[in-house]
């Protein structure tokens, strides 16, 4: 049976605290943010003792980590603030496994400096894709040297965006060390989101192969409001990655708050992955019971 996890981020506490408030919630699995009250996992201060301390508590609270999460702009311009981005992730990277998961996620990255989620001409070129492609090579190298597994998350207004860009990026680094964060939802722009069924059939008939971990999330059109919109979690000090909840023609909001097909996304999942993690994510502590709820049925409604 597929399992149903939440990131750690949207609970902002001591460690010991976020594991007991989700053990509650009756979740058996976590997305580990490394973001914590009482435990510094900011770059430079990652230690083996620190991050064993960190699984050790999730695991005594049955909460196994599923994956961790890494997201910065791996292309970011600036080539100084691009080292230092890429070599916070590399150091995540190489204390995976003592962390308790091999998988490590972070997206492909835009060339706009103002956001990570918005588009870049320089996002959709040759050159551009071929820049980006060396860094993800060098990722899914220092995963492989250290035991772990880089996992790519597409989304649509970053380099890798498109069923095709994700499939020519897999071809082009064929590598042990490379998977693939399965996020349907990061497909989908306003020329897409009408044919959505066949935007999901297209992802699983590629990619099904490259998938490791899964997310939960939803998409509609944005309607009259194309800002770029974030939501306040309870958390000063949180990354972006979780308060954003899309730009543009598209919003990401919490599952079954869109018009994603789950029941055709789940079925497509469960062919090759019927154990595979969901983490549910884009939402606040507060709706994470319904989010549950939502999810914990369709997974009833269509047996898996």
């Amino acid at each position: 049976m597929m399992q149903a996890g939440i990131f750690t981020g949207y609970f902002p506490y001591d460690l010991e605290e976020v594991a007991k408030r989700i053990r509650a919630l009756d979740f058996n699995t976590v997305q580990l943010d490394l973001h914590f009250r009482d435990i510094d996992l900011s770059a430079g201060q990652i230690t083996r003792d620190k991050a064993r301390t960190v699984r050790d508590t999730f695991r005594d609270h049955n909460l196994p980590v599923c994956c961790i999460s890494g997201y910065t702009n791996i292309i970011h311009p600036d080539k100084v603030e691009r080292e230092k981005r890429v070599g916070y992730l590399k150091e995540i990277i190489r204390n995976a496994r003592e962390f308790g998961s091999p998988y490590v996620i972070a997206e492909t990255g835009t060339y706009n400096t103002e956001s990570d989620w918005v588009h870049h001409p320089r996002n959709k070129t040759e050159e551009g894709f071929e820049e980006c492609r060396k860094v993800i090579s060098d990722l899914a190298q220092t995963a492989y040297d250290h035991g772990a597994v880089f996992l790519l998350e597409t989304y649509v207004n970053n380099v890798v965006g498109s069923v095709e860009e994700t499939v020519k990026m897999f071809a082009q680094v064929d590598h042990p060390g490379l998977g693939l964060l399965m996020d349907p939802t990061n497909y989908f722009e306003a020329h897409n989101i009408d044919r959505m069924d066949q935007v999901l059939n297209q992802v699983f008939d590629t990619l099904t192969d490259k998938i490791r971990i899964a997310h939960a999330k939803d998409v509609k059109r944005s309607g009259s409001d194309k800002s770029e919109k974030h939501a306040d979690i309870g958390d000063d000090n949180a990354s972006e990655g979780l308060t954003f909840r899309g730009v543009g023609e598209i919003e990401l909001p919490a599952p079954g708050l869109g018009s994603l097909n789950y029941d055709l996304y789940l079925k497509r999942l469960s062919e090759k992955h019927p154990n595979i993690p969901v983490i549910i994510e884009h939402l606040t502590e507060d709706d994470v019971p319904r989010a549950k709820t939502f999810l914990d049925g369709k997974f009833r409604a269509n047996g898996l």
